[in-house]
């Protein structure tokens, strides 16, 4: 489970990381209140869980607590990537000299942990691996053995840090791992980890992601659990369904991991033809896919508003596609006047010929059959910017 970056903060704190003040409210007069007792310049955070925040307008300053009202105003119920804010952070607003980034996560290719720091912090880690790699330095963390002063000391001189800050870093870096092992989580990352005018090295943002199956160890993190939030991924988390979300303009839903990322693909590849058309989603509704599932999986997909057409990629094996066919148009006909994008579907495999008949029989306004996964990527990345165009 991902934390929002209160929670994480939270565990932070509990573990002794240098952190600046600061509270998380869900009402304006709170932030409000936050933002008198800290006395002076705050930053305002959306507490959602993707990223992007700043971008779409969800991290802001505010001067003083007039301004604050302002500013939560603005953030609270905004959508963020089809994620409602319904928190804010309010934290002091601290002065940064240099922006870096640190990190541990679990290496399971590697059956290990990895350690990953660099001077280059504030941005999207990607864009360093890709940017400038030799920035960033990775280092392979034994589980036994652990992050140890010394293996701390060593991660900051391989990410090259200053010499005057490489004992705040190491102890920082020691600290965080305790966070790693005594909270069960499979990442624990700061970015950015700043150093102030004054000289200390402050942890400015955080995540965490937590082992959900470690859960009965840590009774205390139940109250981390949002089930009850009305964002797309914990809507599709109590149907049951195997939902990501992405950032992008064609929803997906498929039947099998591996044909959804398969779909995935060939639909940002086709989409490179109609101005950079990407999957919005990965939405696996497994092998029954009776109508129940598919209209709630489509019911996720539609009400993501980010997505302008959806893809229903399905290949019939353990149910056939006559009775994929049937529950798609079962699926359409209960969601009703919620059906208002097109659906381009492909359906292949056991009964395909009896299910696409189903389909061209039923003649639905929103439903179009392709035949071949690439030619139904392609139909529905020209319907998705066709519509964004519009």
């Amino acid at each position: 489970m991902d934390l929002y970056e209160y929670q994480a903060k939270h565990l932070f704190g509990k573990h002794g990381l240098p952190l600046t003040a600061g509270d998380v409210c869900s009402d304006i007069d709170g932030a409000v209140a936050i933002s008198e007792s800290i006395g002076g310049p705050v930053v305002v955070k959306a507490q959602v869980k993707t990223g992007g925040r700043g971008k779409a307008g969800g991290v802001k300053l505010a001067k003083d607590p007039a301004e604050t009202r302002e500013v939560a105003t603005a953030i609270l119920g905004m959508d963020i990537k089809g994620h409602t804010v319904h928190k804010v952070l309010v934290a002091h607003a601290a002065d940064i000299a240099e922006e870096y980034y640190v990190s541990f996560l679990l290496d399971r290719a590697n059956r290990a942990f990895l350690a990953m720091a660099s001077v280059e912090g504030g941005v999207e880690i990607e864009e360093v691996a890709v940017n400038n790699p030799e920035a960033l330095a990775k280092i392979r963390v034994d589980a036994l053995e652990g992050v140890t002063p010394e293996i701390a000391r060593e991660i900051a001189v391989a990410a090259q840090f200053e010499e005057a800050i490489q004992g705040q870093v190491a102890d920082i870096l020691v600290k965080l791992w305790q966070v790693m092992v005594a909270e069960d989580a499979t990442l624990v990352e700061v970015n950015p980890l700043v150093l102030t005018p004054s000289g200390e090295v402050l942890a400015l943002d955080g995540k965490v992601t937590i082992d959900d199956n470690a859960g009965y160890r840590q009774p205390e993190q139940a109250d981390f659990d949002d089930s009850a939030a009305d964002d797309i991924e914990t809507r599709a988390k109590a149907m049951g369904l195997n939902y990501v979300k992405l950032e992008g303009d064609v929803g997906i839903v498929g039947n099998g991991a591996g044909l959804v990322m398969s779909t995935l693909d060939v639909v940002a590849y086709a989409g490179e033809e109609f101005g950079d058309i990407k999957p919005a989603n990965f939405l696996d509704i497994g092998g029954g896919a009776s109508a129940e599932v598919m209209a709630n999986g489509l019911d996720i997909v539609l009400n993501d508003p980010e997505v302008q057409a959806v893809f229903v990629n399905i290949f019939g094996g353990i149910t056939s596609c006559d009775a994929v066919a049937n529950g798609i148009l079962q699926a359409v006909d209960q969601l009703g006047e919620r059906v208002t994008k097109p659906i381009v579907a492909r359906i292949d495999g056991n009964n395909a010929v009896e299910g696409r008949a189903i389909l061209n029989k039923a003649d639905h306004e929103f439903i179009e059959l392709v035949d071949t996964m690439d030619a139904a990527a392609r139909r529905v990345a020209e319907l998705a910017a066709a519509r964004k165009g519009a």
